[in-house]
């Protein structure tokens, strides 16, 4: 049997400062060792003061998944020593005096599995190391702090994962969830980073940290339950011990031996006091709370009549969820989700084409409209919007400039229509015996027209000449 578990940690990268200081909680903007002061570098006489609003936005988290949400939080001194840490020591939280993290037990679904959440954490994110140098004789290793202080949740799961692409997929709605609570961007360099223990056959656990993607992560838990596996079967222990993965090579390979809570020499944070959520809090969080992504989907599906398929691909991602959310109305919404879904989601496929996209929901709007009203052929108007991502001009200004109004007048589409007639007689011959195959003929139109008939009259057209 393969248990695995993971310890998720994601940055609230949507806070303005640090969890205990005034610093920028976006760190990335910032030249090295720039955005940090007294408190976050642990200098002696600097006293922390807590983000209420980092705490808030923790526990909408801990509600979303299902977790419960204690009345008083405390926070600890994890001790350890390492580069990336100036105080020498991590401010987190521990369930010593019991369940006094930001969150308790909860659950989230994947498909139709449960997987338990077993405490979420509160706590501040470590600087960064940068290795530098062509190889390993002449790698230096730099520090910079800026990250120091960054509020950071800690997720940790029960092993109830059974395999990696199990991982993968609970990854990837976690992800979703957090970026539509706005509590999180992951798609951000390492906003969101995990790290997974494996056992196999009740055996001992194996930590694996350094993983930069949840492909990798995949990849990594996969080699690992080999490597297990190989020497399970050849009677070789298997040691306790936490293990990197080497992205290089694509194996795991050992670290340290693994620590267990009491090496961390935790003590009570004294320079923060316990701090009380009361039942009025909450009652406020979760009234602030966005719709859920299920929500979403299944208001889609029933109010819209938009594909259970193209629902839940829409939902899940807040990019997309917006732009519908302001473009469509009762009328159009099946139309603009095709447009997003089919068209759009090619097109700005990147955070940066995201952020350079001059697309507006009224565009969206606009060529919806014109698709539903036949003004353009929806070839025409994927060529439309293109140009708008590109350029943010008008779809009437883009139609002009590049002639992608709809063709509509009979007598011009007739002779088209004739031209085909006479290019095809074998594919008009099959169409009177098997009248699905007169599409053959309409595609054949499309073509000559550049997209720009009227798919609807095209078709009544050709059937009346056949």
């Amino acid at each position: 049997m393969t248990k695995i578990g993971l310890e998720i940690h994601s940055q609230l990268t949507n806070l303005e400062s640090k969890l205990f200081c005034s610093c920028k909680a976006n760190y990335r903007e910032f030249e090295p060792n720039t955005n940090i002061c007294p408190v976050c570098m642990g200098l002696p006489g600097s006293l922390p003061r807590l983000n209420q609003k980092a705490v808030e936005k923790a526990t909408m988290i801990a509600m979303a998944l299902n977790c419960s949400t204690p009345e008083k939080i405390v926070f600890f001194r994890k001790n350890y020593f390492y580069p990336d840490l100036p105080k020498n020591f991590q401010i987190t939280q521990l369930n010593i005096y019991g369940d006094t993290s930001i969150g308790g037990s909860g659950i989230l679904m994947v498909g139709e599995k449960k997987i338990r959440i077993t405490r979420i954490q509160l706590e501040e994110d470590p600087g960064r190391l940068i290795y530098e140098g062509s190889s390993e004789k002449n790698q230096i290793t730099l520090v910079d702090y800026n990250r120091a202080g960054t509020p950071l949740v800690e997720i940790v799961t029960e092993p109830d994962f059974e395999n990696p692409k199990e991982v993968r997929t609970f990854l990837n709605i976690l992800s979703d969830l957090l970026e539509n609570l706005g509590v999180s961007d992951p798609s951000l360099e390492g906003a969101m980073r995990a790290d997974a223990n494996v056992s196999i056959e009740d055996g001992n656990k194996v930590e694996i940290k350094n993983i930069g993607s949840f492909h990798d992560l995949e990849k990594a838990v996969h080699f690992e339950i080999t490597r297990q596996q190989s020497l399970h079967s050849r009677n070789i222990p298997i040691i306790q011990e936490t293990r990197h993965w080497d992205d290089k090579r694509k194996i795991t390979i050992s670290s340290r031996s693994k620590e267990e809570d009491l090496d961390y020499r935790y003590f009570l944070e004294g320079d923060i006091p316990w701090v009380r959520i009361g039942n009025e809090v909450k009652e406020k969080l979760k009234s602030e709370m966005p719709e859920s992504i299920s929500s979403k989907k299944q208001r889609y599906v029933s109010k819209y009549n938009i594909p259970s398929q193209v629902a839940d691909v829409l939902s899940s991602d807040k990019f997309y969820s917006d732009l519908f959310e302001e473009a469509h109305t009762q009328e159009n919404a099946k139309e603009i989700a095709n447009i997003i879904t089919t068209d759009l989601m090619g097109l700005v496929d990147t955070r940066e084409k995201r952020e350079s996209s001059k697309l507006t929901p009224s565009h969206l709007k606009a060529i919806a409209d014109s698709i539903q009203s036949g003004k353009i052929a929806r070839n025409s108007a994927k060529n439309a919007l293109y140009e708008i991502v590109r350029t943010g001009k008008s779809l009437s200004d883009i139609m002009s400039n590049l002639d992608l109004g709809n063709l509509s007048d009979e007598s011009e589409l007739s002779k088209i229509i004739e031209s085909v007639i006479s290019e095809e007689p074998q594919a008009v011959e099959q169409a009177k015996s098997n009248p699905q195959t007169i599409n053959y003929l309409v595609g054949k139109v499309m073509q000559k027209t550049k997209g720009k008939a009227d798919p609807k009259l095209t078709l009544d057209l050709l059937k009346k000449k056949i």
